[in-house]
């Protein structure tokens, strides 16, 4: 059973930062590409950044690229997301997920997914 369970959100104010982390058991995870997506209240879950198993390729969003980061430690089984200058806009819970695809952007393409973890940007 794969279980991904991630952690680092929380209340900051805009252009503020936060660390997102998530932890991935139950199956080799330097195989398989990663990738964070979030929610927003009515909203559908939206692609965020994603990330290759050997961390050679990235992508992000056009709304968060050059202010998010996308990072992965194979030793750790761990994948991070570091955000910066945060906007309200920003605010969702934000998901991180598995794919055996080398990367995805596509919500369906994702196989395991983390239980969420709220993200609030005050303004």
């Amino acid at each position: 059973q794969v279980q991904l369970v991630e952690s680092g959100g929380g209340l900051v104010q805009a252009g503020g930062s936060l660390r997102l982390s998530c932890a991935v058991s139950g199956r080799s995870f330097s195989s398989y590409g990663m990738g964070w997506f979030r929610q927003a209240p009515e909203k559908e879950r939206e692609f965020v950044a994603a990330i290759s198993w050997s961390a050679y390729n990235t992508h992000y969003a056009d709304s968060v690229r050059g202010r998010f980061t996308i990072s992965r430690d194979n030793a750790k089984n761990t994948v991070y997301l570091q955000m910066n200058s945060l906007k309200p806009e920003d605010t969702a819970v934000y998901y991180c997920a598995v794919s055996s695809r080398l990367y995805s952007v596509h919500v369906h393409e994702y196989d395991y997914w983390g239980q969420g973890t709220q993200v609030t940007v005050s303004s």
